[in-house]
């Protein structure tokens, strides 16, 4: 295996003349937020709904909280977007005395969700048969109009944004449309890591016997960038498949797989180590472990020492074999850190 930058075509980008990624084999992303926020508030703005004598429009985008980004790697588009949004609308009757003012909430549009699927909240501001009327109105015929503009804007985020993420590879002056494959930060196939409901010897107020496990593997990147790939949500999402909740600082929370992996992260040191308090779902009640990951960058690969106390006897092999399957093994398919000459 040569030293970096030595040999290795997937690390060498001189052959190329903007000396950036080639083949689109390295993980590289945009961040899609800022153009996100404009995007959502411009479908939104003045949005007329209007049918069997009820007109009503939203007057403004009260909020839009959340994150987004689309992301390159070998040749794959994947899109992590999360969103919490509040519209205000106003409506009338025709021939009605009085307009109807309310509220619509959107707290989880994610890539974790179909359009159909986000919940959507309708709300007025005042009663009567008139304004029941309005909301009614809303909830079914407005509902629908808002998630054709929640849908284009997934749309234009994955066809008009991410445009210039996937490069022409060498010998070709432009993308060709059968090279690019677009996916969800899911992968479209989630991770079934369900425990297996086994008789538990253990009992409260019993001791529990636990045991340490230690691997060590290496991947074919840099240092900083397995601890990304630990670290930061839309990389933890790729990897594992399914909706991630992280919270990547000292105290923070992290729960992975549908929630049957939670725990606390202890200790950050970016680039070198990460401490977590780590618990699966089918441990006795309120039983953590304690993981260490050391990160050692080498020459030409990097090393990760991995160590495990308190983990009970009875979980000793399963938890060993999926560290090395649903975590090395799927980072390493996911951003092609497993390739060695």
């Amino acid at each position: 295996m040569a030293k970096w930058g030595e040999g290795d075509p997937r690390w060498i980008v001189e052959e190329r003349p903007d000396a950036t990624n080639v083949n689109n084999w390295h993980w590289t992303e945009k961040n899609a937020g800022p153009w996100s926020k404009d995007r959502l508030k411009e479908l939104f703005s003045d949005l007329k709904i209007a049918q069997n004598g009820i007109v009503c429009s939203i007057t403004e985008v009260e909020k839009v909280d959340g994150e987004a980004s689309a992301n390159n790697r070998k040749g794959k588009l994947i899109f992590f977007y999360e969103w919490d949004i509040k519209l205000k609308w106003e409506g009338v009757l025709a021939g009605g005395s009085e307009k109807i003012k309310g509220e619509i909430h959107i707290p989880n549009l994610s890539e974790e969700n179909g359009v159909s699927e986000v919940d959507m909240t309708v709300t007025i501001k005042s009663n009567g048969d008139e304004a029941q009327r309005v909301k009614a109105f809303m909830h079914h015929v407005g509902r629908e109009e808002i998630r054709k503009q929640l849908q284009e804007y997934i749309r234009s985020l994955k066809e008009e944004f991410s445009k210039g993420l996937i490069l022409p590879k060498k010998g070709e002056s432009s993308v060709k449309p059968d090279n690019v494959s677009t996916i969800t930060s899911g992968f479209n196939k989630k991770i079934n890591m369900n425990p297996i409901i086994s008789p538990q010897t253990n009992k409260v107020g019993c001791k529990l016997d636990t045991k340490t496990i230690e691997l060590s593997e290496k991947f074919q990147c840099r240092g900083q960038e397995f601890y990304d790939a630990m670290t930061r949500i839309e990389m933890v999402t790729a990897f594992t498949q399914g909706h991630v909740k992280l919270d990547p600082e000292k105290g923070g929370k992290f729960a992975l797989f549908g929630g049957n992996v939670t725990g606390e992260f202890k200790e950050l040191v970016p680039g070198k180590r990460i401490v977590q308090y780590w618990r699966y779902k089918q441990w006795p009640e309120q039983h953590y472990s304690e993981v260490t990951f050391n990160i050692e960058e080498k020459d030409d690969h990097t090393l990760v020492r991995l160590k495990q106390d308190l983990v009970p006897v009875a979980e000793v092999e399963k938890t060993r074999d999926n560290w090395q399957r649903y975590y090395f093994d799927s980072i390493k398919r996911a951003f092609g850190f497993g390739a060695f000459l």
